[in-house]
């Protein structure tokens, strides 16, 4: 597999895994910052925001999976990429809403 693949799965892992609390907040009904709140006076956006935004990010990270080489799990350069996407991008969103919880 060419290696810009590797690259595209280690985006699309950024994605999906920056989907997941933008989604699950939002079908939770509780407001939680998105980008579009520096737009805004508020601090936080809507759920259905939110639902819009975590579902859009897995739209992209489905995109990318399915039409840039196709994603092998259980192969050994398509797991270390998709882990490492999901691991940086956990870590960063980490810090990046920590301030959110206190």
């Amino acid at each position: 597999m060419p290696w810009i693949a590797y690259i595209v799965h280690f985006i699309a892992a950024a994605f999906m895994t920056n989907g997941i609390p933008h989604f699950v907040a939002g079908v939770s009904g509780r407001p939680f910052r998105t980008p579009f709140v520096r737009m805004s006076s508020s601090s936080l956006s809507s759920p259905e925001t939110n639902v819009i935004w975590g579902w859009l990010n897995f739209l992209i990270a489905f995109l990318l999976f399915a039409n840039i080489g196709p994603l092998y799990i259980g192969t050994l350069g398509d797991t270390i990429f998709l882990a490492a996407g999901v691991l940086v991008t956990g870590v960063l969103l980490a810090r990046i809403f920590a301030g959110d919880a206190g």
